[in-house]
């Protein structure tokens, strides 16, 4: 999860609550605060982002429309893009493999983002990517240092 309008902080933790607050949901890992330089152009000011592991009672794509739900009634306006106060990523669902138009699992460009794999790495070192077949502290390795990413103090639960 990321934002970057309006009290940062703030929307990670209401969106990592709301997530909690879904019937059948239950936290199972949760990383620090990481305020992380943009990646491309058009942003305005840095993100904020975390990663948080549950159990859920949803299927990949109920949890899908909820995760969408819950940026709709945060404010997550498509007008105001690239720029935005909340962005909620599925990155893995079990070991399932899916590529549709609407949902693609694992998240097509975890290698790629230092901003995913930090926190991600943190929460669940030891997750292994289904299809490269490495874990998060791997994959996080392997990346090197392609984009500033600080670790917070704050937690977003």
């Amino acid at each position: 999860m990321g934002s970057n309008l309006g009290d940062r902080i703030k929307n990670v933790r209401t969106a990592a609550a709301n997530l909690l607050a879904l019937p059948g949901h239950l936290l199972v890992a949760a990383s620090s605060l990481y305020r992380c330089e943009p990646i491309g152009e058009g942003f305005d000011f840095d993100f904020i982002n975390a990663v948080i592991g549950l159990q859920t009672s949803l299927n990949p794509h109920e949890l899908l429309q909820a995760c969408r739900k819950i940026e709709n009634q945060m404010g997550r306006d498509k007008a105001t893009e690239p720029d935005r106060a909340i962005d909620l990523d599925i990155l893995f669902f079990e070991d399932i493999v899916l590529e549709e138009t609407e949902l693609v699992i694992p998240h097509p460009r975890i290698a790629e983002r230092r901003f995913v794999l930090e926190p991600l790495a943190e929460a669940a070192p030891d997750l292994i990517h289904p299809v490269l077949g490495c874990t998060a502290g791997e994959l996080l390795s392997a990346l090197g240092e392609s984009q500033r990413v600080e670790r917070l103090k704050e937690r977003p639960i």
